[in-house]
């Protein structure tokens, strides 16, 4: 996924209200972006990181701009970190355009947004000929505490761990669930961060053992843009 346009550096001067951020550009001038993330953002959120913020011509946006990038002093060095999590979904799309996804090799169709279980709506469905349905459910990923590991959630994530459970219930009933974790940055594994969430951790490794597939990729992130680059391997303990 390619910026459509050039994105404009700035320095982080705070994060605040979850959705808000105030940014000092180059010129000497601030602007407050929008910050498409509701999670705790740990290591991410520093004052004075460098930033990129992509703009929008939508005059009935309240805020024009958009916070995309950090550029995170993460264990093992600077990195830029995708932050916004209105992108995974984009990502997961685009990889499987252009066959990039494993796990859903043979299937020809991803329906977005699809309602089920008791009151959920799964990111997508993927269906192909011969091959039964697959519920794919996509998390974003930007927390690393260790040097090339990348964990979720940065936070207690009730919904997510809903979100496993009725992906356990699908697999129950005859069907096929897949979770693809994104990671928007670089990292070799994937683990839960069950000291955060422990619920959320429980969820994951039962849904894990009913049948629930579960996949991370590792994006490669940059000013010119982000992509899913390779998978990784999750580490999580059964």
């Amino acid at each position: 996924m390619e910026f459509p346009t050039d994105l404009v550096e700035g320095r982080l001067l705070r994060r605040y209200k979850r959705f808000l951020a105030d940014i000092a550009l180059p010129d000497g001038s601030e602007v407050t972006a929008h910050c498409a993330n509701p999670g705790a953002m740990l290591g991410l959120a520093a004052p004075g990181a460098r930033v990129l913020l992509s703009v929008s011509d939508n005059p009935a946006r309240k805020l024009r701009h958009s916070w995309e990038l950090v550029e995170a002093a993460l264990p093992g060095g600077l990195q830029w970190v995708g932050i916004n999590t209105m992108r995974p979904n984009a990502l997961v799309a685009e990889a499987f355009r252009d066959g990039a996804l494993a796990p859903l090799s043979g299937y020809d169709a991803l329906r977005p947004e699809v309602r089920y279980g008791a009151a959920s709506r799964v990111d997508f469905v993927a269906t192909g000929p011969g091959l039964p349905p697959c519920h794919v459910e996509v998390k974003n990923c930007h927390l690393m505490r260790q040097p090339r590991l990348a964990e979720f959630p940065d936070c207690v994530a009730a919904r997510s761990a809903r979100h496993m459970r009725e992906l356990a219930a699908v697999v129950a009933a005859g069907g096929r669930a897949v979770v693809i974790v994104v990671v928007q940055m670089d990292a070799d594994a994937f683990d839960v961060a069950r000291d955060l969430d422990p619920a959320f951790d429980a969820a994951f490794r039962e849904a894990r053992t009913r049948g629930v597939e579960t996949h991370a990729y590792r994006c490669a992130v940059g000013p010119g843009g982000v992509r899913i680059a390779q998978e990784i391997p999750v580490v999580t303990p059964a």
